[in-house]
């Protein structure tokens, strides 16, 4: 896969593996609590039935415009809120793509993201990494509390992402659209940038943010528990010798600050 972007990096910009590996010391550990059962997601566009076998190997069949269907599949699954589960999937039959879904199994809510990795030339100047959205329920059952809907709650807080004692980042949620970063502690020490973010609300202190990076081809997801200060996530990217990979993330998260806009003028 060619590793090339539509956009100049600077002579020092780091890979997408350059920075990736260790990020994950922080994270929540996997669980196996979903092993064994069968959860089917209704989703806008597809239905997907997930059936956990083991603590990182899965089964599903997706029935909708796509189709498709694979078994032993990997996955993780990791509890970042009281019966809310952040599950990452990669399906085989799908090399370049990697599916996060937040599900929380008494409310019955679901989030799906889907990040997928295209060619610079179908990128056209944009992210080489794109994601959809699917808001969804868990069947076998009614659907109670808030829907997961796009967000601007964060617009204006400024959070320190502490992913190991050698990744500390800062971020800037900018505006429905962007957000910034730059790095305090890491091999990216004083690089930063503006890229494409998402942001959705899913519960009471919990949010699901996403961004897509422009100068490498790295997308991630991530869902904010503010209630007990970590973060979970994952990245999907292309490394600097052009390989897909798809590599965890999660930090302790502390709120530093937050700009309050009067009601004449703000962000988009």
């Amino acid at each position: 896969m060619n590793n090339n972007t539509a956009v100049t990096k600077p002579a020092d910009w780091k890979n997408y593996d350059d920075f990736a590996a260790g990020i994950a010391t922080n994270r929540l550990p996997a669980t196996d609590a979903l092993a064994g059962q069968t959860l089917k997601l209704a989703l806008p566009d597809f239905q997907l039935t997930l059936q956990p076998r083991t603590q990182h190997t899965l089964d599903w069949q997706e029935q909708g415009a796509r189709g498709g269907q694979g078994q032993g599949d990997w996955y993780e699954a990791i509890e970042v809120a009281p019966e809310t589960f952040f599950l990452d999937i990669t399906q085989a039959s799908r090399p370049t793509e990697a599916l996060s879904v937040v599900v929380n199994t008494r409310t019955r809510r679901v989030l799906a993201i889907r990040c997928r990795i295209v060619s610079a030339d179908e990128a056209a100047g944009q992210p080489r990494v794109p994601q959809d959205f699917w808001v969804g329920t868990l069947e076998g059952g009614t659907a109670t509390g808030p829907v997961p809907q796009p967000t601007r709650d964060l617009i204006g807080l400024r959070t320190w992402q502490i992913y190991s004692p050698e990744h500390t980042y800062e971020h800037t949620y900018l505006s429905a659209e962007r957000y910034a970063w730059q790095c305090l502690v890491g091999v990216q020490r004083g690089h930063g940038d503006v890229d494409l973010a998402s942001y959705y609300r899913f519960d009471e202190d919990q949010y699901v943010f996403t961004f897509r990076e422009f100068l490498i081809p790295v997308a991630s997801v991530f869902f904010f528990n503010f209630a007990s200060g970590r973060s979970t996530g994952k990245f999907l990217g292309v490394t600097g010798a052009g390989e897909v990979a798809n590599n965890p993330a999660g930090a302790f998260m502390r709120k530093a600050s937050q700009t309050f806009y009067p009601p004449e003028f703000g962000p988009v």
